[in-house]
């Protein structure tokens, strides 16, 4: 027997802000599963089971939520804002695709909420009455040239520009660095070392995992690809993650082909940004 699946949107914080219908669904669900922060946000019901999980788990939680719905369960996975803006629907629809076959089987409905940029441009009496757009400043699933190549075409284009997730405990300066792009200032850094690499060259990837923070997928390790771009210096996201000063970094853009990271006999490729600290000649 297969139960079925929502995707609730709690709204920005405030219980007023929740929707009559996201109300309804949480009160019908036999489990919530949820970052555990949210799932404290949903008054407790006889009977009903929680899943909390931790932050930065949300592909594991959904997994957990389709497996219950599978079983048969009514589950309801909770997400702050709208489950749709940087929140739990992608990572569920994610999982539907890529994961167990019976898991296409299950209803899965999103229950939209209100969120944070609504509910912040009211409060502060600053509508998004024009032409908008919303970039999330963290760099955990992108590099941060990639998040300051869009800050950069938003600002040129004269957009209303909404900040999502602008700093954490591992992120402490990309908001000002973000604020400081949007006023007009550099995005690069000087530095007076010359860059170690040039276009062309043949690199091979450090095998090696800093303390707190990376920019290297684990798949990228210790393997072999050429440089096909120079992006200049940048604040290196190592060192400012330990308060230890943006000592800035020559960025590249390294080619990989499918066979050298992952086995494969075809001729795909894949481009990667590498900070130099984790190239050396191949």
């Amino acid at each position: 027997m297969t139960g079925r699946l929502a995707i609730v949107g709690l709204g920005p914080g405030a219980a007023e802000l929740i929707t009559p219908l996201a109300s309804d669904t949480l009160a019908a669900a036999t489990d919530l599963v949820g970052y555990a922060p949210y799932l404290a946000r949903v008054p407790e019901r006889a009977g009903q089971r929680r899943h909390p999980s931790d932050n930065r788990e949300e592909l594991a939680r959904a997994k957990q939520a389709l497996e219950l719905a599978a079983s048969g369960k009514s589950v309801a996975v909770v997400s702050s804002g709208d489950p749709g803006v940087f929140a739990m629907a992608s990572a569920v629809f994610e999982a539907v695709e890529t994961g167990n076959p019976a898991w296409r089987d299950v209803d899965v409905t999103v229950v939209p909420g209100v969120s944070a940029m609504l509910a912040a441009a009211a409060r502060i009496g600053a509508p998004l009455g024009h032409d908008f757009c919303v970039i999330s400043l963290s760099d955990n699933l992108k590099p941060w040239y990639v998040v300051l190549k869009r800050l950069e075409a938003a600002a040129s284009g004269d957009f209303i520009i909404v900040l999502y997730n602008p700093a954490s405990k591992a992120r402490p300066w990309q908001l000002s660095e973000a604020l400081s792009l949007a006023r007009g200032g550099p995005t690069t850094r000087e530095t007076t070392r010359p860059a170690r690499f040039d276009v062309g060259d043949r690199v091979r990837t450090r095998n090696i995992h800093p303390h707190t923070h990376t920019r290297l997928p684990r798949y990228a390790r210790d393997k072999v690809g050429t440089v096909e771009r120079l992006h200049g210096a940048h604040v290196f996201p190592d060192s400012n993650a330990r308060f230890a000063g943006e000592d800035p970094q020559w960025l590249y853009t390294v080619r990989f082909s499918a066979r050298e990271l992952w086995g494969r006999e075809d001729d795909d490729t894949v481009s990667i940004d590498a900070f130099e600290p984790y190239l050396e000649p191949a």
